[in-house]
């Protein structure tokens, strides 16, 4: 009896053994789970934002400077202007409209999968010109203080400027109709649609050449920067000992 009471205790300690084995893997299998449950949550919740609320630029041309200079990276909000639905031409309602003088961000119809950021001069109803380097709209010139001209004597035709002949306001010859960098128009520019120009006039290839941008391209409105260094420096890490930390946070006017 002692024996049998000893093996039956000795049975009861196994057993309560394996209740405590068999819990503790249950217990681990749930804290898996609520990991991987909380990261598939991160990551959905990444996405969202990143397509429907800000996104991220990264300016590798001097098309916009001094306003964006080679390796400023930009903070784009998408909600301003309504995100883009992706792979459509549908976008969700914004809080604000297009403004002239806005840097924005957008898909341009050359080129697929690119990206570029300029400067909006033009929508719908205006008319737009540029005599020898000086833009008008609808007649008059805005005051640009972000402007650069870098070469000005570099004024010459382009093939890709034909597209401007089918835009011409009224009393211009399309048959004798040669624009330039510097003179071209006047334009009368259609709805919904934009005109985009780089602040480094000079050198910046943008809808002089090729063209409106439609308004379900526009991706958003450049807001600031969280980070810039001079990419072309030959030191290395020049991402950390040639940033230009007085840019950090700088809105984007």
């Amino acid at each position: 009896m002692a024996a049998r009471a000893r093996r039956g205790i000795a049975g009861g300690g196994a057993g309560d053994s394996g209740k405590k084995t068999t819990g503790e893997p249950l217990e681990d299998s749930s804290g898996w789970g609520e990991w991987l449950r909380s990261l598939l949550l991160a990551v959905i919740l990444f996405l969202f934002l990143r397509t429907f609320v800000v996104g991220t630029f990264v300016i590798t041309s001097g098309s916009m400077e001094n306003t964006l200079l080679v390796g400023d990276f930009v903070v784009v909000n998408r909600v301003a202007l309504g995100p883009r639905i992706p792979r459509t031409q549908s976008r969700l309602p914004g809080y604000a409209s297009p403004q002239i003088g806005d840097v924005l961000v957008f898909d341009p119809a050359h080129e697929r999968d690119l990206r570029l950021v300029k400067r909006m001069v033009g929508m719908g109803g205006d008319t737009l010109e540029m005599r020898d380097g000086v833009l008008y709209r609808n007649g008059v010139a805005p005051e640009e203080t972000f402007v650069q001209r870098r070469d000005p004597r570099g004024d010459e035709g382009h093939p890709w400027m034909v597209w401007q002949r089918d835009h011409l306001a009224p009393g211009v010859d399309p048959s004798t109709y040669a624009p330039t960098r510097d003179n071209w128009g006047p334009l009368v520019i259609p709805a919904d649609h934009f005109f985009m120009l780089g602040d480094n006039r000079d050198q910046s290839l943008d809808s002089r050449y090729w063209g409106l941008i439609e308004r379900w391209r526009l991706e958003g409105r450049a807001s600031f920067l969280y980070f810039s260094y001079d990419r072309d420096s030959p030191r290395p890490f020049n991402f950390i000992r040639d940033a230009r930390w007085g840019r950090m946070f700088d809105p984007v006017r």
